[in-house]
């Protein structure tokens, strides 16, 4: 008997992950909100209670971070996102707005291919878990091969969990013949709706490249500016929490700090005060060296270590009470580490003259790497907070935060999640922080509220609608002339009734004080000239306005 080959098996057994995914699902959309909301909550109950194992299972078999945020993560994953999507409607009529006459209708996609990073290898199966199902899909995992072991750990759970609840085999899964192959099917497949990636940069590309719909996060370099209104110690301190929590990992964290020159001393004070080290110019090339591959992608060797070992891992070394790596930089480049993602407690410095120029350098950062994604700005200056969010091209801007807790809406109120879209910018579908309403479809009741006669106009009321206001405030037959008078005068040229085709008999007379008072309509010729109203004239009185209005 001849046997398979790992590929093959592999893709042989990822289709019959999809045969069963499609038949659960067919038998799950029956379901009503209510059964699927019980096998939600059940699912999650269950994701928290087994938060600390995973967590300690997913630290010991990356070696990224740190098992007690993993713990954080694992139950933001679970409990925070339920809570946030328990009342949702996504099943059967979602709205009914009876004065405007419009149903909506919860229509799920399917069955959603998800892909599994290894810097979160538990918490995003939990979450991705709870809105696909929340939404009436099925939905089916690839972990990444470095997290193999905690990630189907994960999947085993959530699947249990489902089936306890009622829900039908098959409806959540996971890949565990792990090849690139079995992700390729995955992802081409007919029977696959949507992929849900959250993965590296070539992942991420291979998933829309695959011509199935996509929804994904996208890379971070979110910088930090400190305006000078700041509250520059619980600033600094925003900046450490984030940039150590699970030591870097999430892709949200800040990357780089930008401080106003005239603050800079306290930043700096603060800063060392709070646990940072500034390396000198050798000890920045030095760690520049490491955190990037000859090809330019990020080391994994760096991923998710502390600022201790960083520093032995470069060659040289920091006292014990340090936290975060910092490189004073002045330049952005591709080829430039500390102006890139760093997943990882190092961060880059900027010192700019004022908000203007550090406006420029987050922009230059952003267009560098991390388009969409995430920027954070300390200031109590609500004026600056309004322009940044007018300008800057992101999609998540963060105010007074620790951007890696307030990027995935666990320190904000924004939608809690672990897929942060970058939208058009990041090369992304979606902007948001991905939830439930992203992964399903909404089909639209119109009840008809007008019929074809309504839409019909007799041209003479067409007409009579179109006209200017000043056209239609007064009669166009033949008046009295009036004087025009500073009282009086009209406001615009094309307000005159010298324009209007009024049938007065004789042009109207401009009040003497009136011109030599304001000449802007003076056409700079004798007044019986400039009276006669022809072509030529409005011509020049229109040029003249307009050079004068330019000046």
């Amino acid at each position: 008997m001849m046997t398979l080959d790992k590929d093959l098996q592999s893709i042989q057994a990822a289709r019959e992950l999809l045969k069963q995914a499609k038949q659960a699902q067919a038998q799950f959309a029956l379901f009503s909100q209510e059964k699927v909301d019980s096998i939600v909550a059940h699912i999650a109950t269950e994701a928290a209670r087994h938060s600390e194992e995973l967590a300690k299972m997913a630290h010991e078999e990356t070696g990224f971070g740190r098992w007690q945020d993993k713990v954080l993560k694992n139950t933001f994953a679970s409990t925070k996102v339920h809570e946030h999507i328990q009342s949702i409607k996504t099943i059967g009529i979602i709205s009914d707005d009876p004065v405007n006459k419009v149903m909506e209708v919860g229509v799920p996609l399917g069955v959603i291919a998800a892909l599994v990073p290894s810097t979160n290898p538990t918490s995003t199966i939990f979450y991705k878990t709870l809105i696909a199902l929340k939404a009436g899909n099925a939905i089916i995992f690839s972990p990444h091969p470095n997290a193999k072991a905690c990630s189907q750990k994960a999947i085993e759970l959530v699947k249990r969990a489902a089936l306890e609840a009622g829900a039908p085999v098959g409806i959540v899964d996971g890949v565990t013949l792990l090849t690139m192959e079995a992700t390729k099917e995955l992802m081409h497949s007919k029977d696959v709706s949507l992929i849900l990636a959250t993965g590296g940069e070539g992942m991420v590309r291979a998933a829309y490249a695959s011509g199935t719909p996509t929804i994904s996060g996208g890379p971070g370099n979110g910088p930090a500016f400190i305006e000078r209104s700041a509250d520059i110690k619980q600033a600094v301190s925003d900046i450490i929490t984030s940039k150590t929590f699970d030591n870097g990992v999430i892709c949200a964290s800040e990357q780089s700090i930008i401080a106003e020159r005239c603050i800079y001393d306290q930043v700096h004070q603060e800063l060392l005060a709070q646990g940072a080290y500034f390396m000198n110019e050798q000890e920045s090339q030095q760690l520049a060296n490491i955190l990037l591959r000859p090809n330019g992608m990020i080391n994994p060797a760096i991923v998710g270590k502390c600022a201790i070992s960083l520093a032995e891992l470069a060659g040289f070394t920091v006292p014990g009470h340090i936290k975060v790596l910092i490189s004073l930089q002045d330049s952005v480049s591709h080829q430039n580490p500390y102006s890139r993602e760093k997943l990882c407690p190092v961060l880059g410095l900027y010192i700019e003259e004022d908000w203007r120029s550090a406006c420029d350098r987050v922009v230059s950062l952003l267009t560098n790497e991390g388009m969409g994604h995430t920027l954070v700005i300390h200031t109590q200056n609500q004026d600056i907070v309004r322009q940044f969010a007018l300008e800057k091209p992101v999609f998540r801007m963060l105010v007074n935060t620790p951007a890696a807790l307030g990027g995935i809406g666990a320190t904000t109120n924004l939608i809690p999640a672990l897929t942060l879209g970058c939208g058009a910018l990041g090369g992304g579908s979606s902007s948001d922080n991905v939830g439930p309403m992203n992964l399903l479809n909404v089909r639209k009741v119109g009840y008809g509220v007008r019929n074809i006669n309504d839409l019909r106009q007799p041209e003479s009321s067409v007409a009579e609608a179109v006209k200017p206001a000043s056209v239609m405030s007064a009669p166009i037959t033949s008046a009295p002339a009036v004087a025009v008078t500073a009282s009086n005068a009209p406001a615009s040229i094309f307000e005159d009734t010298r324009f209007t085709g009024s049938t007065a008999p004789s042009p109207v007379p401009v009040a003497a004080s009136v011109s030599a008072a304001d000449d802007r309509f003076g056409c700079g010729v004798p007044a019986p000239a400039c009276d006669d109203i022809n072509e030529e004239n409005v011509e020049r009185i229109i040029k003249k306005v307009m050079g004068r209005l330019a000046s």
